[in-house]
């Protein structure tokens, strides 16, 4: 079967992508949810012209984004956390706290397009994360986990 993603989907692909899928994951899933719509070919012509007319407009969208990523990998993010006595964090650090720690640089990154690499972070460090710009510029960055 195959769907014209309405949302960006992870796993399966970006927004205005043709994709193929399993019959029931598309009529079950995707299309209830509004992710998707049957790719038919009134729909699929609809979609071309969409994506002419879109073409240029994508280029500046990407530019907007490698400029973000630029931006990021000169920072030096720091989340501050309250530590115990026992130097753990309480609760821990999730995406959320990092793009509040992003955005008071100045950098507005969704958190939604943060990814933090590795298991929860529940003890002060460096660690790693991904952020996805675009749907061709992801960066990889390190941020510090410090006291309060």
């Amino acid at each position: 079967m195959e769907v014209i993603l309405k949302k960006n989907v992870d796993k399966l692909g970006y927004k205005d992508e043709i994709v193929t899928v399993k019959a029931g994951y598309g009529r079950n899933f995707l299309i209830p949810q509004g992710y998707a719509v049957i790719a038919t070919e009134s729909a699929k012509k609809a979609h071309a012209e969409v994506m002419k007319q879109r073409s240029h407009k994508e280029s500046k969208i990407k530019e907007e984004a490698e400029a973000i990523a630029a931006k990021l990998e000169g920072l030096e993010i720091k989340v501050t956390a309250k530590v115990g006595e026992s130097g753990k964090i309480f609760g821990s650090i999730n995406t959320i706290a990092l793009a509040d720690a992003i955005k008071a640089q100045d950098v507005d990154v969704d958190r939604k397009s943060i990814t933090i690499l590795g298991d929860a972070i529940k003890e002060l460090g460096t660690y790693k994360a991904t952020v996805n710009l675009h749907k061709e510029v992801q960066r990889e960055f390190e941020f510090q986990v410090v006291e309060e």
